[in-house]
């Protein structure tokens, strides 16, 4: 077998669509040989065409030179007969997402290239394990997914199937940095690697929209301003789009046998059936007009001078100090006696808990009480909580309270952890799960993420700043709240809060 690191290569990718000739694009620009196949010559035609114009417009924009990009296009060849492929020393498959017409293919290439070619599928959901089952050498074949658009998501996901050789896996590591791209090493299972993280994110937006806690501007509004991410779940769902999205969710979950931590909702189905895929409809969970999300103006805080002092819970030092300075900001006056005085309107700021259970555990004034998120970032937005009893005033007062000093401010109905909270918990927890089934290793979960999904940093070192401990409190309070297992701490999670260990910490 060739050494993929360095020895001149001659590789086929089978399929001409997006992602074939995305893969063509990046091969042939590192000057490996390939060879574009589809059955049908004018697609393959068309895709050799959409190449050589990608590596011109490369060339327009100065990222590469002319004479670069005159060997890229002539490292391309093309075919409409498997017969071509016989020479190559990698295949890589990007067809249908069809187990059946993938296992017909491998299982023709194999009489037609040499027992020394590695066969690769970039499928993105089916298991590589049955994709190599009727193949003769099963070791031999392997995941290789790259994500759309190839050339500029530099993340390749190296599928380990049951019976790969490790040299195989080495093998199309090594391809992937001669590619320029990032490879993580990933064990066969459901959604691999970033469809399984990225459950998260998404499913449990979802719920909070489920529950009717806020509406769909507000979630992500609070996930850019407070974790610091480029898009919220439902902007990355329209982004996506629902027709990719939900059957990705609903094969998660099933083929983990139902595992409620990546459980979807009815409202997802309900919408992929309306036709509400996003921004390729013009409508998903916003709509576009030109391309541009159309979004309302967020509600302005009432202006009412403040004329109740606030006395702020002692339940979490480092949380009420946040509240503090802001509400010194805001020119209000802070009660600082042991427990509200009979006007004062009293903030707890809970973890994972919603605002009824800490007026409960804490003993506080029901009708006079409100909460507020401040385990994250609150420069930008400040979310307010309410519990049922809580009265119309007192929310008002808080809300213009909190807005006085500058920041936008959601109000949100009774949630438990909120929004930032759960749905950051829920990320940790799942990347965490992914560890404790090795799926992973730790540091790629992260890599993973932040290239695969443009998270701001990896979920484990995201409950790693927010405090391993702190994020199984969120855990263990949610599963108080809504007593579902999916909010069930994995095993990872817990051992290392304990010890008092980084999340990235192996066994």
């Amino acid at each position: 077998m060739k050494d993929f690191t360095n020895d001149p290569l001659r590789i086929a990718v089978i399929g001409a669509g997006i992602m074939g000739r995305g893969i063509a694009q990046v091969a042939a620009s590192a000057g490996i040989h390939v060879v574009l196949h589809d059955l049908d010559e004018t697609v393959v035609n068309d895709a050799v065409a959409f190449v050589h114009k990608m590596l011109d417009r490369a060339v327009e924009k100065g990222r590469m030179s002319a004479e670069k990009a005159e060997a890229g296009k002539s490292c391309i060849s093309r075919s409409s007969d498997l017969v071509d492929l016989s020479g190559v020393d990698l295949v890589i498959e990007a067809i249908v997402e069809n187990i059946e017409v993938k296992q017909s293919l491998f299982k023709a290439l194999e009489e037609i290239v040499s027992d020394e070619c590695i066969l690769a599928t970039n499928t993105s959901s089916l298991s590589v394990t049955a994709v190599a089952a009727n193949c003769r050498h099963p070791q031999r074949v392997a995941g290789f997914h790259f994500f759309n658009p190839v050339p500029l998501m530099k993340l390749v996901e190296v599928i380990s199937a049951i019976r790969t050789s490790d040299e195989v896996a080495a093998q199309l590591q090594a391809l992937t940095r001669r590619l320029g791209h990032t490879p993580v090493m990933v064990d066969d299972s459901p959604g691999f690697l970033v469809n399984h993280s990225g459950r998260g994110l998404i499913t449990e937006g979802l719920r909070i929209l489920h529950e009717n806690i806020t509406g769909v501007q507000a979630v992500d509004a609070v996930m850019r301003d407070c974790l610091g991410f480029r898009m919220g779940p439902f902007e990355l769902m329209d982004l996506t789009g629902l027709d990719v999205t939900f059957p990705a969710s609903e094969q998660v979950y099933n083929q983990y046998f139902q595992e409620p931590r990546v459980r979807p909702t009815p409202l997802q189905r309900r919408r992929y059936i309306a036709g509400l895929l996003g921004r390729k409809t013009n409508e998903g969970f916003y709509r576009y007009e030109d391309g541009k999300k159309i979004v309302k103006e967020e509600m302005s805080a009432p202006d009412i001078a403040p004329s109740s002092a606030f006395w702020i819970s002692r339940d979490n030092e480092e949380l009420s100090e946040k509240v503090v300075t802001i509400l010194r900001q805001a020119g209000v006056e802070i009660d600082e006696s042991e427990s509200p005085r009979k006007n004062s309107i009293a903030v707890a700021t809970p973890l994972g808990l919603d605002a009824s259970t800490a007026i409960v555990d804490e003993n506080l004034p029901a009708q006079r009480t409100v909460a507020v998120d401040a385990l994250f970032n609150l420069d930008k937005r400040i979310v307010l909580m309410a519990s049922p009893a809580t009265t119309s005033e007192v929310i008002n007062e808080a809300w213009s309270a909190l807005a006085r000093s500058g920041r936008t401010v959601s109000v949100i109905k009774d949630s438990g952890g909120f929004i930032a909270q759960r749905i950051a918990a829920t990320i940790v927890n799942i990347a965490c799960d992914i560890a404790q089934q090795g799926i992973a290793r730790p540091e790629d979960i992260d890599t993973g993420a932040r290239l695969g999904l443009a998270y701001p940093q990896g979920p484990l070192a995201l409950g790693d700043a927010t405090g391993a401990g702190r994020v199984l409190t969120i855990l263990e309070n949610l599963q108080r709240v809504y007593g579902d297992p999916r909010y069930r701490p994995s095993p990872w999670l817990r051992r290392r809060a304990q010890l008092g260990l980084s999340l990235l910490t192996t066994e």
